[in-house]
């Protein structure tokens, strides 16, 4: 739509589309290099699916993983992804997110307070390939109290998880793994987060979350305060509905705010960093996903595609639009979903289909184990939803997903509706489970006794599960031989519902190496960047570690904002 009539609402230099940590990145880079900056959500909470995650950034070759011991270099972080992703993203765009990546954590830290630490014991996805590193490249925010936003708390994105139940208190990654280790220190800091939680008494009597802000949610808080102390505006509700073109130029966009149609000019560029389609069943189907017709996405509840549909309509070129961030999720009865990162994993379950067999590798990268699935259900075995079945030892002492460990909260003290509704299936012997799941018996209880005697031998032939290092972190040291394999003997058996999830889509606009959107010429649209799942991502039909959707989000909206300021020019870009 030509824009050539002065009537502008607001006038601006960079305006961003999406409050995620890629949006808000993209807000504090560019007022911190002078420019005017507008960010627009568009619903009434800020945070995106950032708010619902892990909160973990991916990036090589960062100084916090050397000052804990491990080396890293630009060849090494260039030959691993390059193994992993393969021909499908330009090596120019790789060798910028490698370099500028660490450039965008200094800026953080030096002006936004936003400081990360590497965990250096979680290993990238792949450790066998080339250029892999045993941890440290997948890192996480510092924990901050969300009451240093103030007011601006009360619009942040939660995930229902964290409104009641057991797990309302905060944990970090670090944290985490002590926990699952179920060392002395793990139990400590257990303790002392629940405390910290039930003694926020003001808190408590309010209703209001955990005060003490960790992972995803970590993030979003201190993107926030930087955005405050950096004076730029964020607007929710706010709907991006059109952009604003003159010359084969974006210079602005067309916005629903506040009851009313507002023009907004964007003089240095916009940024899309809206999310991805995860919640568009029909776009998604479109372009092959979902086969069964039903999303199980814990993406943001805006995220529909709308940055995929205006960068088409002004000539946008697409990438990976097939490909989704994959994880096995679990759907409670009221229609919610839970991603299965860590609990999919744990040493003394299975995941099973409608056969009754075990069919893939469950300590294996999450998007690896949900390709899987739909490779062992497009081949006419029905996987959704598959099982994932555990025994009584299991229960007792891990958190099972959704499940916290039977010592912390015993099967009395569960939600009745999880047992009436199928969502948890419990057997006083397998055969019975076998029934309550609708799974033949025979098969179901040969593939339980196979897995036994693997397990008891510390190998698994079939699917070669604790073989990488990957596996074995989320596994149990104490279990040997191998800690990601133990017997499921002890009665009673559980069986969790569990459906092929994802943590947002990975396809969207085609971008360059400075996170400009190309046209289907391959040129660049003045004006018009993009960053995050709206964008096709640089990790491509992968994930090479924890932290590959959050990381590249940051770093290339660090990157367009500069390149908007004139900070950063196409001969500078790698140096």
């Amino acid at each position: 739509m030509p824009a050539t009539e002065p009537n502008w609402t607001e006038e601006v230099d960079f305006l961003v589309v999406g409050s995620g940590a890629g949006g808000m990145s993209g807000g504090v880079v560019a007022a911190a290099s002078g420019l005017k900056t507008l960010v627009l959500e568009k619903t009434d909470q800020f945070g995106g699916t950032t708010a619902l995650s892990g909160g973990v950034i991916w990036i090589p070759d960062n100084p916090s993983m050397k000052a804990g011991g491990i080396n890293d270099s630009e060849a090494d972080a260039l030959a691993y992804l390059q193994a992993v992703v393969g021909p499908d993203v330009p090596t120019e765009k790789l060798r910028s997110y490698i370099r500028q990546g660490p450039k965008m954590l200094q800026f953080f830290e030096d002006h936004a307070d936003l400081p990360f630490e590497a965990a250096l014991k979680y290993s990238d996805y792949y450790p066998d390939a080339p250029g892999a590193k045993p941890g440290g490249r997948s890192m996480e925010p510092k924990p901050i109290s969300r009451r240093r936003i103030g007011r601006h708390a009360a619009e942040q994105r939660f995930p229902d998880f964290l409104k009641s139940g057991f797990m309302r208190f905060a944990i970090t990654v670090k944290e985490s793994r002590e926990v699952m280790d179920m060392t002395l220190k793990g139990k400590l800091l257990m303790l002392r987060n629940i405390l910290r939680f039930y003694l926020d008494i003001p808190s408590r009597l309010q209703g209001l979350p955990d005060n003490r802000q960790t992972l995803g949610r970590a993030l979003v808080v201190r993107l926030r305060r930087a955005l405050m102390n950096w004076q730029v505006p964020l607007w929710l509700n706010a709907e991006a509905r059109q952009l604003l073109v003159e010359d084969g130029n974006v210079i602005g966009l067309e916005v629903a705010h506040q009851g009313e149609i507002k023009r907004i000019r964007a003089r240095r560029g916009v940024l899309f960093a809206s999310g991805g389609m995860g919640q568009n069943v029909t776009l998604r189907q479109q372009y092959g996903q979902l086969p069964t017709g039903e999303t199980f996405s814990s993406d943001s509840p805006g995220n529909v595609g709308d940055a995929i549909a205006m960068g088409q309509a002004v000539g946008a070129d697409l990438a990976f639009m097939h490909c989704a961030w994959w994880t096995p999720s679990v759907k409670f009865p009221d229609g919610s979903v839970l991603a299965l990162i860590s609990g999919k994993a744990m040493p003394g379950s299975v995941f099973v289909d409608s056969s009754g067999k075990r069919f893939c590798n469950e300590a294996a990268p999450y998007e690896d184990l949900i390709k899987t699935l739909w490779n062992n259900h497009n081949n006419g075995v029905d996987s959704v939803p598959c099982h994932m079945v555990f025994d009584a030892r299991a229960r007792r002492d891990y958190m099972m997903g959704p499940i916290p460990p039977g010592k912390v909260q015993r099967d009395a003290l569960l939600p009745q509706d999880w047992f009436d509704s199928g969502f948890l299936c419990k057997g006083d012997t397998l055969q019975a489970l076998a029934q309550q799941m609708q799974v033949p018996i025979t098969p179901f209880c040969d593939s339980i006794e196979r897995h036994n005697q693997f397990a008891r031998e510390g190998k698994d032939p079939d699917f070669h599960r604790g073989e990488s290092a990957i596996d074995r972190y989320y596994g149990d040291q104490a279990i040997q031989p191998n800690p990601s394999l133990a017997p499921i003997v002890e009665a009673p058996f559980y069986a969790l519902k569990v459906y092929p999830g994802d943590l947002g889509t990975k396809g969207g606009l085609k971008t360059d190496s400075l996170g400009r959107v190309l046209k289907t010429d391959g040129q660049p649209i003045n004006g018009l960047y993009a960053c995050g799942n709206c964008s096709g991502a640089v990790m491509g039909d992968s994930y090479p570690g924890a932290g590959s959707t959050i990381g590249p989000a940051m770093t290339f909206a660090y990157i367009a904002a500069r390149h908007a300021a004139g900070q950063l020019t196409p001969e500078n870009a790698n140096d």
